[in-house]
Formats: structure tokens, sequence, C-alpha cells
């Protein structure tokens, strides 16, 4: 009779235990991220994104890329979560923006088009400070308080049926500790 009470004990910690870590995320094993990129799913579609986390990274952004890849992009981590404001500053491609807020929601999506290039006298490619060719940029929101912006190619936005409000999955934990 005890062997068989303790065989139940035993059955019955090990079912606790596999719920508790269950419930856990330090139970699981985290799929393995390509140096310096995420990997996303958006609409389906698994993306391979380049990290932007810290300053310099993301004021340069995809910014003189000629092209970006169907499954490629980049996503933008920030120390805060607030209203966010990008332009297409010397972008050469069109480019999707997909705003999220610390949980992972979507607060606003925009199609950016690509610009004209930089005036002589807008300054050079480079310097992010020139007003007179930022004042003639177009501003996109994200509405509301965005901790986090992906950019992927012009047009990805259309097939992925993604709107506003719609969660994405998003390892936020580790985002964070790219952060610099």
């Amino acid at each position: 009779m005890a062997l068989r009470f303790t065989r139940v004990m035993l059955i019955l910690i090990g079912v606790l235990g596999l719920s508790a870590c269950a419930a856990t995320t330090g139970c699981e094993e985290q799929t393995p991220w390509p140096e310096g990129k995420a990997l996303v799913e958006l609409g389906g579609r698994t993306f391979e994104l380049e990290i932007a986390a810290d300053d310099a990274v993301r004021t340069k952004g995809l910014a003189g890329r000629e092209s970006i890849d169907a499954d490629g992009g980049m996503i933008f981590v920030f120390p805060d979560s607030r209203i966010r404001k990008f332009v297409m500053r010397d972008c050469l491609t069109d480019i999707d923006i997909i705003f999220l807020d610390a949980a992972g929601n979507i607060t606003d999506t925009h199609h950016m088009p690509a610009e004209a290039p930089r005036g002589e006298d807008e300054g050079v490619v480079g310097d992010y400070l020139n007003r007179k060719y930022h004042a003639r940029l177009p501003q996109y929101s994200s509405r509301f308080n965005s901790k986090y912006a992906i950019e992927l190619a012009g047009g990805t936005l259309e097939g992925l049926g993604l709107e506003r409000g719609a969660h994405v999955d998003v390892d936020t934990d580790r985002l964070k500790s790219f952060l610099r």
C-alpha cells in the first residue's frame, strides 16, 4: 500500500511540476535566433528581422538599402513606450511599418513610399539633423504608445491580413535584452 501511495504521489508531483514548468518561460527552450536578428511570425509567415536596439542603429534604420528581402526587415526596440513617428529618411525603397505596444498589440500600420532623394540644398546623406530635408518628409505615427516597430518590404502588409489591435507574438523579454 505504501509503495502504491508513493507512486501516486510521484506521478502527481511530476504532473504538477510539468504544469508549473509549462506556465513559465524559463522551462521552455527558446528557438535560436540568427546573430543580431529576431524571428517573428506575422500573418502566418516567419520574418527574420534585424534588431535595432540602440540609438545609432534605430536612427539609420533601413536607410540606403535598395531592397529588403521578402522575409526580412527590421524590428526597432525602444527603452520606453510612447507615441513614435517615423520618416523615410534616405530610404531608397518603399517600406511597410507595424507599430506595437509593450504587449505586442498593433497600434497602427502604414505603407511608406520612398521619398525623392535629398536636394543639393538639403544636406548630405547621413546628415540626419538637416531641418529643411526633414520638413518635407511625411511623418508616420504609431497613433498610440509604442515600444516596438517592425519595418518590412513595401507591399508586404497587404498579404498578411494584420489589423490595428491584433496581437503579434514577440519575445519581448528577449528583445529587451538587446537594448543598449
